[in-house]
């Protein structure tokens, strides 16, 4: 049996010409990148949501769940259908992105930790906790692992010390290996009973929120994406900091780092109108089409949409056979009846393409896929 070895906790610091100081500089430029990119903010906003959605079932993924994308989309368009307890584990990681998201000031406390938590397990059964939002009363064994975490009556200490550590007044520049030490710490304490997992990655997005990696105005984040595209390479790494070596905590925030540089940029794509159209956006309205989920004309005035983003009544005269101003009122009020398109915030005259509609987020899925946004393993 293995047994529990205390680790002190510290911030590493690199050397100045290793990779990691070269991914603190380009990852703290696009922490200040200013964001005005050519999408629209309401089609940026539906898109992250159903980021939102990814991350969630990614990190569920890790922890065991089975379902896959295809499985998650067709039961959150099924209304009707009963929730079973694996959907019910999306639902909630959901609902607590949403809470973070919510907070104008990101506080990382014992407050914070603990309504995440709540919020990950509520009306969880096997994967729920016995005591919701607060920490562990016993010793636990991780499965297949050679580490132990500390003794239950050590785990308030050890958790208000590392709450300690991340609001404690350092330079920026160490926010980011901040970040990924407190990501493996946390997971080291194993402070709950259960949902240690789902709640560190949270925990880890509120971190990058309050250190400035996603603000309301703009950028779309899925850190999760950097653990769940290969779980074996999380534990890999996780494994390498348990050791506590300088070399083995370095080559993990290596790694957490690494993989956020790489789902920035590629996210950061989305904001270039001209990419989000031609790639991701017109093969979702054509996916739809070619699978008969929506019609020919629906397709026209939803491309007219896409390519001018929002758009008004006179805009599809066009692609309307014998238009008149009563038939294509007629059309739009189907279209917003069946939810594909949704007012324009600031105009009650103006509509913006509805993605998270149910026949058009298949194909928007589809193209995301197609275009690497989505990690293969969400398919399996």
């Amino acid at each position: 049996m293995s047994k529990f070895k205390h680790l002190d906790l510290r911030l590493v610091r690199p050397a100045f010409d290793s990779e990691i100081i070269d991914l603190i500089i380009e990852l703290d430029y696009l922490r200040k990148k200013k964001l005005y990119g050519s999408t629209h903010p309401q089609i940026f906003f539906q898109l992250k949501q159903i980021f939102h959605m990814l991350e969630s079932l990614g990190s569920a993924r890790i922890e065991g769940n089975h379902t896959t994308i295809a499985d998650y989309v067709e039961e959150m368009i099924d209304k009707e259908a009963d929730k079973n307890e694996s959907m019910t584990e999306i639902i909630n990681m959901e609902n607590a992105l949403g809470f973070i998201d919510e907070q104008d000031d990101i506080r990382i406390d014992r407050i914070q930790i603990s309504d995440l938590h709540r919020t990950v397990v509520k009306n969880l059964i096997r994967e729920g906790s016995t005591t919701p939002g607060d920490y562990r009363r016993k010793n636990v064994v991780i499965s297949g692992s050679e580490f132990s975490p500390p003794d239950y009556t050590k785990v308030a200490d050890y958790m208000e010390e590392l709450i300690g550590f991340i609001n404690s007044d350092t330079s920026p520049k160490y926010d980011l290996i901040k970040t990924a030490i407190a990501h493996h710490r946390f997971t080291w304490i194993h402070p709950f009973d259960n949902g240690n997992g789902r709640t560190v990655r949270l925990f880890t997005y509120a971190m990058l929120v309050k250190f400035g990696f996603n603000v309301k105005e703009g950028r779309l984040l899925n850190p999760t994406a950097v653990f769940c595209s290969d779980r074996n390479k999380y534990y890999q790494y996780l494994t390498m900091a348990d050791s506590g070596t300088n070399d083995g905590m370095l080559a993990w925030c290596n790694y957490v780092l690494a993989g956020l540089k790489s789902e920035i940029e590629k996210i950061d794509n989305l904001l270039d109108y001209k990419f989000t159209e031609k790639l991701i956006l017109i093969p979702a309205i054509r996916f739809s089409q070619q699978r008969e989920l929506i019609t020919d004309t629906e397709r026209k005035i939803l491309e007219v949409g896409i390519k001018k983003q929002d758009f008004q009544n006179s805009d599809i005269q066009d692609v309307i056979e014998y238009p008149t101003s009563r038939k294509i009122s007629r059309e739009i009020a189907k279209l917003r009846e069946k939810g594909f398109i949704q007012t324009e915030r600031n105009s009650q005259r103006k509509y913006v393409v509805n993605f998270s509609q149910n026949c058009l987020l298949r194909g928007v899925i589809d193209s995301l896929r197609k275009n690497g946004f989505i990690p293969a393993s969400l398919d399996e």
